[in-house]
């Protein structure tokens, strides 16, 4: 399902942008073919002159064939830098001289076709790029995470990790038994959350999930302990910023360490009550239709 809601998505998008690019090319809104006007002044060196656009001063080298590089920068007008993006690439575009007086120099800048088309493609490609650089960024600290993780199950120092948090865990879990596996799954899966480590708290979780499910009665509807283990998950207090952040900020991280924790706390406080609340509803209810 969810690959048909990113696949519709994108056909929106290109769709659109083949839209937009078609009314372009029928009302010519990048002005192709029609000269521009602008004044200049020279400088001391007889192939350089300096192009005023938009009250800008743009810095402009005579090439060969009548031709004029135009060097361009981030504050350049939208038209020419759409140009520049759409033919080279670069922060300079290189345009035709058709005419030079005194003050004024008219060019045939280069025409612009597809414009919205070729960014919806980029846009893409560089996040596929972006993608499979932050996958390969992840694998050493997931790695690690897990190594640790299994280390810390075959050393026995899982039992000590499940003591420390067990008595919180028996006042959010009561229904599960003190010595049942399902607190190791579940203490191991809340650690990797509130380490930040969202990927390598998965697979615990769902170990967890199905060791909570041999203590359900009913295989259509999710217990109690399975409905707040779920919450927990979701809204895990996280002590450390999530690996994928780290990964996207780098050092700038640190900004947001305080800000992470006392929001991931809020919504932990707010999950769990809010899971206690459903659970004693929905117990109240089944009692009164027995009755």
């Amino acid at each position: 399902m969810l690959n048909k809601i990113w696949a519709s998505l994108i056909i929106i998008g290109i769709s659109f942008a083949f839209a937009q690019d078609i009314h372009n090319e029928v009302y010519n809104t990048h002005n192709n073919g029609a000269p521009i006007q602008l004044n200049y002044f020279s400088t001391s060196n007889s192939q350089q002159l300096t192009i005023i656009s938009d009250n800008q001063e743009l810095n402009a080298t005579y090439k060969q064939d009548n031709k004029i590089q135009i060097h361009l920068d981030s504050e350049s007008s939208e038209r020419l830098l759409n140009i520049a993006n759409a033919n080279s690439g670069k922060m300079s575009l290189i345009a035709e001289v058709l005419n030079k007086d005194d003050t004024t120099i008219t060019l045939l800048l280069p025409e612009v076709h597809w414009i919205k088309l070729r960014k919806v493609t980029q846009a893409a490609f560089d996040t596929a790029e972006f993608a499979v650089k932050l996958a390969i960024g992840l694998i050493g600290i997931m790695s690690l995470w897990l190594g640790l993780m299994q280390i810390i199950e075959k050393s026995g120092l899982i039992n000590y990790l499940v003591k420390f948090v067990q008595p919180i865990l028996i006042l959010l879990f009561p229904n599960i038994p003190k010595d049942h596996p399902a607190f190791a799954s579940i203490s191991l899966n809340m650690t990797a959350n509130i380490l930040g480590l969202g990927n390598a708290a998965t697979p615990l979780g769902i170990k967890a999930m199905q060791h909570l499910q041999t203590l359900n009665s009913n295989d259509d509807k999710a217990s109690d302990e399975m409905c707040m283990f779920l919450a927990l998950n979701t809204s895990s207090v996280q002590l450390l910023p999530p690996v994928t952040l780290i990964a996207l900020m780098g050092t700038q991280i640190s900004e947001l360490i305080i800000p992470i924790i006392l929001a991931t706390s809020c919504s932990t406080v707010v999950a769990i009550l809010v899971a206690k609340t459903l659970a004693a509803r929905r117990h109240k209810k089944t009692e009164s239709c027995n009755s």
